[in-house]
């Protein structure tokens, strides 16, 4: 049977190259990848080029999952890169041990300067606004403007067990990565503003 969300990512794929993106895998160093989808074409010139705009998405899925329905719009104005956070996606990896946001905070500037990005707005979703937060704070030469949706700088352990609580979780490993459809609903049901429907064929297929 056909994995409906796997059937779906070509096509996400071309409304990317539609909008003027291509996807390209960043060497970070020995071992560490990323992959981006990211302008096609940079004009060298500064005064012309537009200003850049990094989308960091959130825990559940790769960039284009939290983004693909801005990349289009974002796109006439910005130049815009959609990176796929270590260990997200089929194409970002590391054999360095560590885990976090600020493994992959690091991991993200090294990616922007090699692709030779020097200036850009940062917007992050979920785990990825405290991924820019991390970068804003650490790199203010870098960002030159932030946008946090439906996230918070940092999570402590009060806020993060008043969430667990409230959801009936007794991890964040629990909540973030489930392995059945009530956990994933649940993790879903944080990450929308309003409540969506979609069958459980979907929701299995997603976690396949």
């Amino acid at each position: 049977m056909v994995n409906l969300v796997t059937a779906q990512k070509p096509l996400v794929a071309g409304f990317l190259k539609l909008a003027g993106l291509k996807s390209q895998v960043v060497e970070i160093e020995e071992g560490t990848v990323m992959h981006f989808w990211l302008p096609k074409k940079r004009k060298s010139n500064k005064k012309a080029a537009k200003p850049a705009v990094v989308l960091v998405h959130g825990f559940a899925a790769e960039g284009t999952a939290t983004w693909q329905f801005q990349a289009s719009s974002l796109s006439k104005k910005f130049d815009v890169y959609i990176p796929d956070l270590i260990f997200f996606g089929e194409h970002s990896v590391s054999r360095r041990p560590e885990r976090g946001p600020e493994f992959q905070a690091e991991c993200l500037v090294k990616a922007l300067k090699l692709l030779g990005v020097e200036r850009c707005g940062m917007v992050g979703f979920s785990y990825g606004g405290m991924v820019a937060s991390r970068i804003a704070a650490s790199h203010p030469d870098l960002v030159g403007a932030l946008v946090l949706s439906g996230s918070v700088p940092a999570m402590t352990d009060s806020l993060s067990d008043a969430t667990l609580q409230r959801l009936g979780f007794t991890s964040s490993s629990e909540l973030l990565l489930p392995n059945h459809i009530k956990g994933l609903k649940a993790l879903l049901s944080v990450a929308v503003h309003r409540k969506l429907w979609f069958p459980d064929r979907l929701y299995r297929d997603y976690l396949e």
